[in-house]
């Protein structure tokens, strides 16, 4: 370390709907460093890089990499400098070979075919210089999610990047899959690569990186060594003031059975088994952890319960009463609300503004029409009354949500379900994408509903979030009901990795 491979000189970016997403950004990264790059939600993380990576072009500003000015104008520009990015969401093509999506777009030629042999060779020399063990033969779309982001790397690193971005690496990652990940980072850094980390987990920052750069509102909070902070100081430079780290949280006071699930099952169209013979009770006044590698039907068990899957087999009984079957609208009106996994597909309406997607579940409410109209009077009201207990960083109640940022968008989707007094909230993925400011009241939030003796179904990625706020623990895999811990604090993180990955299951459920 020590010599400077990237400078970023205060870079802004206006949009042209008068939306300031950075303001005088600088960075600075020197060469075989791993660099976090941390921040509440809209403080233009994703801006910053999309600028870097020639997605977004900036308002003002310079950007020197390895001593030259750069002025990217489309991602292929940064490829071919040796600048890579790893996307949150994955850019593979399920139905193609690990080597196949690898050398897309550049695949060795034998005449004008490609040469297969020669692909496999180069992603098998790559895989083994640097560790990451995946087969070239395997098809995308039967590969665990660890496997997909290999795979990923794997694409940048064939293409000679030196500068790797890495968005929110962990999240969908089991706790050994994010330490065979670290492990990984630490040999390309080793290999004389340099890393820039963007994440929300402060403990994992601090066990990889070495230095951390902070953005607040758009702008530049400064940069501090790794090894001269603390959780709490970071966490501090983020918000601007102390946050929580762990849950305060009374002892759960359980109530009667509130909901009640008997052998769900539910195959898709495509013939896969989704669920796979799903039973267990969730009380009154208990936050339910649903925990598991995503893609073993966490999500699908979420949208079956809130009534997505009418042709779903099996009982879902909620006070007694049976609610597989009937729609969404019913269950709703029965005192269930839901924050989706997508908030994009199914969350929100971008197209519509944030006043229209704070009151979409209550827009029939006798509160909000008044002789058969809307009293925009009350609706405006509601929404900015919500738009200022959630935080949600706007120009007014008007504009589009489309427009927000993603985390800003979730937020409005969590004051919407979160308003509804429900009697079980369904969580799925509630913070994901929200910064840690954020992240401390939605937890306040769900803790609060469950003090009132209500119930929680909290299915989350993010460990960390289900084992703080969990009174009780599901493990999925594979589609059906791994383990079930009564007593989450009985349980560690790396018991729970071990159901999760299938490498243990309970025999009987203590259900």
């Amino acid at each position: 370390m020590g010599n400077e491979i990237l400078r970023m000189e205060n870079i802004t970016k206006i949009y042209p709907n008068g939306v300031m997403a950075n303001k005088d950004v600088n960075l600075r990264v020197e060469e075989g460093e791993i660099h976090a790059l941390m921040g509440e939600n809209g403080a233009g993380k994703s801006t910053l890089m999309k600028i870097l990576f020639g997605d977004e072009e900036a308002t003002e500003g310079q950007i020197f990499f390895r001593g030259e000015e750069l002025k990217p104008k489309s991602a292929s520009d940064t490829i071919k400098l040796g600048i890579g990015m790893v996307h949150q969401h994955f850019m593979l093509v399920d139905s193609l070979r690990v080597y196949e999506n690898v050398v897309l777009g550049m695949e060795p030629k034998k005449g004008i075919m490609t040469d297969t042999k020669e692909a496999i060779r180069m992603v098998q020399e790559t895989a083994e210089k640097y560790n990451l063990k995946v087969d070239p033969m395997a098809v995308v779309g039967d590969i665990s999610v660890g496997q997909k982001q290999k795979v990923e790397i794997l694409k940048v690193l064939l293409r000679g990047a030196k500068l790797l971005i890495l968005d929110e690496p962990t999240a969908v990652l089991t706790p050994q899959e994010t330490q065979e990940l670290f492990e990984q980072l630490i040999m390309l850094k080793e290999n004389g690569h340099t890393i820039i980390f963007i994440s929300h987990k402060i403990r994992e920052v601090m066990q990889i990186c070495n230095n951390i750069t902070v953005l607040r509102a758009g702008k530049t909070v400064g940069s501090m060594s790794v090894a001269n902070a603390t959780e709490e100081e970071i966490s501090r430079f983020m918000v601007g003031r102390d946050v929580v780290l762990k849950v305060n949280k009374k002892p759960a006071r359980f109530g009667e059975v509130l909901l009640e699930v008997k052998g769900l099952s539910y195959t898709n169209r495509e013939g896969r088994r989704l669920l796979d013979n799903v039973s267990f009770k969730m009380r009154k006044g208990q936050i339910l952890g649903v925990a598991g590698v995503e893609g073993n039907g966490q999500n699908e068990l979420a949208e079956a319960i809130f009534g997505f899957y009418p042709d779903a087999s099996g009982s879902i009984k909620f006070e007694g009463k049976e609610i597989l079957g009937t729609s969404i609208k019913s269950i709703r009106e029965e005192g269930l609300s839901y924050v989706p996994e997508d908030r994009i597909k199914t969350g929100a309406a971008g197209n519509i503004p944030i006043w229209g997607n704070l009151i979409a579940d209550t827009i029939d409410s006798p509160k909000l029409a008044k002789k058969g109209l809307l009293d925009y009077k009350e609706i405006h009201r509601k929404s900015r009354q919500l738009i200022e207990d959630f935080a949600i960083l706007c120009k007014d109640d008007e504009q589009e949500a489309g427009m927000l940022s993603g985390g800003n968008m979730q937020k409005v989707v969590v004051a919407r379900e979160f308003s509804s007094d429900p009697k079980l909230l369904i969580a799925n993925q509630p913070t994901r994408g929200i910064d840690v400011g954020a992240n401390e009241f939605i937890w306040k939030k769900i803790v609060e509903q469950r003090d009132a003796g209500k119930g929680v179904m909290l299915v989350s990625a993010d460990l960390n979030e289900v084992m703080e706020l969990s009174d009780s623990i599901l493990v999925m895999c594979d589609g059906h009901v791994a383990a079930y811990f009564e007593d989450a604090s009985a349980v560690t993180e790396l018991e729970l990795g071990n159901y999760m990955l299938g490498l243990k299951k309970q025999e009987e459920m203590p259900i």
